[in-house]
């Protein structure tokens, strides 16, 4: 799939079939993680992956309801002694690379970014000790694809060399 495609198809899904993504989909979305670009080449990511049913139910009672639905969840968790300035962007290119490759899979995913951090390391038995969550990505086959949302024009968000130059 060509990546342009990916980036205008994809959607937020919070809704998802029964069916599993397969271990080699999440591999290749991990894969995908693996080589995304890190300030200093630091790579201060480690993701854990959950289709544990009952680690799942318990992540969306500290998160949210709708997490109950996706058959995976991806927990993007940083090193941040190793990044402390850039993990948030690193870590955030490589979740975005994951929800691309998804996208190509035919893979719908949705960012979860409110969560309880102490209480999905408790679940999930992550040590405390210079890791941070960032994010979760819901990961399965979509029930429904949602119309897509309106977006600015470009016109409205860049400029040419000065702030009040438009850019074509």
């Amino acid at each position: 799939m060509d990546v342009l495609k990916a980036i205008k198809e994809r959607r937020t899904i919070r809704e998802f079939t029964d069916q599993v993504p397969s271990e080699e989909q999440i591999l290749t979305m991990l894969e995908s993680a693996r080589l995304a670009p890190s300030s200093i080449n630091r790579q201060p990511w480690i993701f854990g992956v959950v289709w544990d049913k009952e680690k799942i139910k318990n992540l969306a009672k500290v998160t949210q309801p709708y997490v109950e639905n996706a058959p995976v969840v991806i927990v993007g968790v940083a090193n941040y002694g190793t990044s402390p300035e850039w993990y948030p962007v690193d870590l955030g290119i490589a979740l975005e690379h994951m929800v691309l490759t998804a996208q190509s899979q035919g893979l719908g995913t949705c960012w979860v970014g409110t969560f309880e951090e102490e209480e999905v390391k408790k679940i999930l038995k992550i040590p405390s000790k210079d890791l941070t969550i960032l994010a979760m990505l819901l990961v399965g086959y979509p029930k429904t694809i949602p119309d897509p949302k309106p977006r600015k024009k470009l016109e409205e968000i860049a400029f040419r060399d000065e702030w009040d130059t438009p850019l074509f």
